[in-house]
């Protein structure tokens, strides 16, 4: 059984919701064969052997944070990752810089480490988004630089008591998100990603298919830069695996972080029909997600599953050597 290799255990941050914790902790059983081995392939093999019970614990958690398995380096990520044998999500239509380092694992945001990243669902901003999403703590910080993780369908329902036109307005009109992107990447700037990078390649007749086929519209700038116009697109969506609605959008990190050379955050999402958002309700939003969200610290060799249809996530600034790297699946 998986409850000879896995154990739950509990971390101060957890939250509890509907009664249950949030997010679900595991650690290596204590004397159990993970336990007792620092190969990864003991702990890869046991990935593939309950990945039911697995996928069962994130149906219902929406987030499981791994602790104390033998994950050390960059290709013992990528070998886990395989384990859980979802299939890879090229990193398409993101905003964020980032490198490939192994495989399927590349760069979290390469933005700078003090720039804190409010909530968003991975890549929300576009038709295409992940459905799973993991992070692993190569480099953990001395202090600071959480990932914090927060429920969507709570998120939904608080802003839906609290502000209920403007969410009826979200419903029936959704969202146009515009971002302007340099021909190379701004690691500056937590929204750098250039647009070679983002459409991963060279050529502006590949560039231009790729967006075409995430519906986004482009206008070529003088100093080969692009505007790129997404939407309307769905700013509320519903889990059919959960039977919920949830949050799923990147309203707040584009209001409010959307900002560098090139962009105007404010400028950089709208209601679909044009209409601008309401810059008090946004940041009572950002308010909501933060007193809602659980961030708990790394630790090197920790990795976090996220479903990426009921969570949504963010970044802590840190002042001390920091780096988490990342994998998406479709």
């Amino acid at each position: 059984m998986a409850e000879n290799l896995f154990t739950e255990i509990k971390v101060p941050q957890q939250k509890t919701f509907d009664g249950d914790l949030f997010p679900t902790v595991l650690s290596p059983k204590l004397g159990g064969a993970i336990a007792n081995s620092h190969d990864v392939s003991v702990f890869t093999e046991a990935i593939r052997a309950y990945k039911p019970w697995l996928q069962s614990l994130l149906l219902k958690s929406g987030a499981i944070f791994f602790r104390g398995f033998p994950v050390a380096t960059a290709s013992d990520f990528n070998d886990v990752v395989e384990a859980f044998g979802f299939e890879e999500l090229p990193y398409i239509g993101g905003a964020a810089p980032r490198s490939k380092v192994i495989g399927r694992v590349s760069t979290a945001n390469e933005s700078p480490l003090d720039q804190k990243i409010p909530f968003h669902h991975e890549l929300a901003q576009v038709p295409k988004f992940p459905s799973k999403l993991f992070f692993f703590c190569e480099i953990a910080p001395a202090k600071g630089g959480e990932t914090p993780i927060v429920l969507s369908h709570i998120i939904y329902q608080r802003m839906k008591e609290k502000y209920p036109e403007f969410v009826e307005r979200l419903e029936k009109h959704g969202l146009i998100y515009t971002k302007v992107l340099g021909e190379d990447d701004d690691h500056t700037s937590t929204v750098g990603r250039g647009w070679k990078s983002t459409f991963l390649t060279q050529e502006r007749s590949v560039a231009e298919e790729r967006a075409a086929d995430l519906g986004l519209r482009m206008e070529w700038e003088e100093d080969g830069g692009v505007k790129t116009i997404m939407g309307p697109i769905p700013a509320i969506r519903t889990d059919e695996s959960r039977q919920r609605k949830v949050w799923l959008n990147s309203i707040v990190i584009a209001y409010t972080s959307w900002g560098d050379a090139r962009n105007d955050p404010v400028k950089a999402i709208t209601f679909g029909d044009g209409k601008p958002l309401p810059a008090d309700i946004i940041y009572d939003c950002a308010k909501i997600l933060d007193d809602e969200s659980v961030a708990i610290p790394w630790q090197k060799g920790d990795f976090l599953l996220l479903d990426n249809w009921a969570v949504l996530h963010s970044r802590l600034p840190s002042h001390t050597p920091r780096r988490i790297l990342a994998s998406l699946c479709k």
